[in-house]
């Protein structure tokens, strides 16, 4: 029964999973993907309760394990329910690390039981042994590599690319030494190995992270979150937990999958991605020079915006740190009104981590069939009276289409030149993640309104409001 109810929480979710594949449907499977965490949760709680012999302390340990859940639940509940949006990719980031972390704590919680590891039986234990290995190498390396990316997210640590002495190949002695440090601690049946082996994998996440830049974080993000799903697939196999193994599995082919695609939305290799240490973020103001930038006011955009009968809103990193789309929200409300259809176009990595745009417009109460992909968005360019773009860049740079000497040249943007007007609300005209400037500043197509965003959004309603 135990097992049968473990593959009921397996399916459980992957019914979940596929219900984060639509923005409609993903609140929905969240849910159902919860309440398979919930009944494997309890699963393995009785599972604990059915196997303690009576002289453990059975009721000590009971205390342990609830005290853990409340301590676990009460932490991830007020996280969840107090963190602003501009946060929610440095939260991702942490709970991949602590879900690294946990399954490497299995593992080692299994060597100290033994002194090896848990099994006994000959025919398996170079079986069990590996997976313990691979439960503390993934597990740890996710662990300092999710926070090193935390770090990067919330300025702890500079955005920008740090050169390692010898580049990728000092990462490369790094993963052999773990192949060395295993290989002692499995066939010599040597525990201190796994030790090693842990501390080295400590290092290898700070230096596989490190060297990665700003621009890159949202792909680092989803293969950190495939990789503490491995982690926790592994342990699942150390502990002989057969819901663990399912849930670690669906996470780590998920978020590869993901990772896959976050990658050739910017028309780049995995590889370029971890090794190429590429973007400079905070780089400073580029210098216009001669060249033309036609800066408007609130009261120009709002006239642009009042004449026009389709307009798209192209969002960015700036509107979440200006935490705008409730302003956004409003704004398009008032267009609404005037019988303007208004939609928005989401590049795949804009923000910080997968899906950060539509998390935030879904906050403000946008509706789920407004929200249109890249592959959505581009053929309405060309029929779009106004685009508003707020807070974005790299991803609306046309050097990426018509440049090949730009670093990001064959990326897949959103067309935004292609509209009749296309207004630009930032601070300035400093470059985005990738650090290079932004033709489409100059066109004589674009307005540019320098202002934080939220501010800017509200002027233009309000502007709006009065004509």
């Amino acid at each position: 029964m135990i097992t049968l109810l473990y593959l009921l929480a397996g399916a459980l979710f992957i019914v979940g999973l596929r219900g984060l594949g639509s923005p409609r449907t993903a609140r929905r499977g969240n849910q159902i993907a919860a309440a398979g965490m919930l009944l494997a949760t309890v699963v393995t709680v009785y599972w604990v309760y059915d196997h303690s012999p009576n002289d453990v302390g059975l009721s000590a340990l009971w205390w342990v394990i609830l005290v853990g859940l409340a301590i676990g639940g009460t932490i991830g509940a007020l996280l969840a329910l107090r963190v602003q949006m501009t946060a929610m990719p440095e939260l991702v980031a942490a709970f991949n690390g602590f879900g690294g972390g946990a399954s490497a704590l299995v593992a080692f919680a299994a060597i100290v039981e033994t002194g090896t590891v848990v099994a006994t039986d000959m025919a398996y234990a170079t079986e069990t042994e590996i997976t313990v290995a691979l439960s503390i190498a993934i597990g740890v390396v996710t662990f300092s590599g999710s926070f090193v990316a935390y770090g990067k997210l919330q300025g702890i640590v500079t955005g920008r690319p740090v050169a390692l002495p010898g580049g990728p190949f000092f990462n490369l002695i790094l993963v052999l030494l773990m192949t060395a440090a295993s290989v002692w601690a499995i066939v010599w049946n040597e525990p201190l190995g796994y030790w090693v082996l842990a501390a080295i994998a400590l290092v290898l996440g700070v230096t596989g992270v490190i060297p990665i830049g700003g621009a890159d974080m949202p792909v680092v993000i989803s293969l950190l979150n495939s990789l503490s799903g491995v982690a926790a697939s592994m342990a699942g196999f150390v502990i002989g937990n057969q819901g663990l193994i399912i849930a670690g599995a669906l996470v780590g082919a998920a978020g590869f999958i993901l990772t896959v695609q976050m990658s050739e939305a910017m028309n780049r290799s995995l590889a370029n991605v971890l090794f190429a240490g590429f973007g400079t973020e905070g780089a400073g103001p580029i210098d216009a020079g001669d060249k033309p930038v036609n800066s408007a006011t609130p009261e120009d955009v709002a006239i642009s915006l009042n004449y026009a009968q389709n307009v798209l809103v192209v969002p960015g990193y700036g509107l979440a740190v200006a935490q705008a789309q409730h302003a956004v929200r409003e704004l398009a409300t008032a267009l609404e009104e005037r019988d303007i259809n208004i939609e928005y176009a989401i590049h795949p990595v804009a923000g910080r981590m997968p899906g950060h745009m539509n998390v935030l417009l879904a906050e403000a109460d946008v509706p789920y069939d407004v929200l249109l992909d890249l592959d959505h968005s581009n053929p309405k360019f060309p029929n779009t009276d106004v685009v508003l773009v707020v807070g974005a860049n790299d991803v609306v740079n046309p050097s990426a289409r018509d440049d090949s000497t730009s670093p990001i040249y064959g990326m897949p943007i959103l067309e935004v030149d292609l509209a009749a007007t296309t207004v630009v609300i930032k601070r300035s005209l400093s470059p985005g993640f990738a650090g290079i400037d932004n033709p489409l500043f100059y066109m004589p197509s674009t307005m540019m309104l320098f202002s934080d965003a939220k501010g800017a959004i509200e002027n233009v309603t309000e502007a709006l409001l009065d004509l």
